[in-house]
């Protein structure tokens, strides 16, 4: 059953009771995932780990859940990589952030996985929910374990959706340039990321 094709419609009832659904799977599995790959000493990102995430963030949504998208799409007025680049991207980007993983920061780390995750596009549907997952999965590996907070990073972004996107406008046209430019997608995430961490220390007094 793909609810998408019965409803053809992401605002009925049925499509998005799901969603919520999922996106609650999608972050038990996350902290499971953390934890996993701490315990087992593999601190480092790898394309099954963003595949899964992408998987419990559409599965029964979508179809292709899980799986590099076999068509182009379009995403606003932005047209992602073709289709048969999104293997050789997404190589390439798992192999820079391991390269980096020790002698980077880790939110300059966070904020390069969400902005490559968004730029590529490499899913169906689901690719700001995966690049949001993936990029706290770096945070919370390079942090040596789970970040507190009741209310964590990928929701605090989706609830600063209009500033999350401009900061995503800002890189992409940053390239035009030959310069990547993050800035404002690192402040962004280190604001929310204080707001998450303060909020459990309040929690806890």
């Amino acid at each position: 059953m793909i609810v998408f094709e019965l409803t053809n419609n992401e605002a009925d009832p049925a499509y998005q009771n799901l969603e919520i659904s999922n996106i609650n799977r999608q972050y038990d599995f996350l902290r499971s995932i953390v934890n996993a790959s701490i315990e087992a000493k593999r601190p480092f990102i790898s394309s099954h780990v963003i595949k899964a995430l992408n998987f419990q963030a559409i599965t029964c949504l979508h179809t292709n859940a899980g799986e590099f998208r076999p068509c182009q799409v379009e995403v606003g007025d932005y047209i992602p990589p073709a289709q048969h680049r999104v293997q050789a991207l997404m190589d390439d980007l798992v192999n820079i952030v391991n390269r980096n993983w020790d002698s980077t920061d880790a939110v300059v780390l966070a904020c390069y996985v969400l902005w490559k995750l968004n730029h590529i596009h490499p899913f169906i549907n689901g690719n700001g929910r995966t690049a949001r997952a993936t990029s706290y999965f770096v945070l919370c590996i390079k942090s040596g374990g789970l970040l507190p907070g009741k209310i964590i990073l990928p929701e605090l972004i989706t609830r600063e959706r209009p500033t999350y996107i401009a900061a995503l406008k800002h890189a992409d046209e940053s390239l035009k340039n030959g310069n990547l430019d993050l800035a404002p997608l690192h402040t962004l995430v280190s604001n929310l990321l204080k707001e998450q961490i303060d909020g459990a220390a309040q929690q806890t007094n």
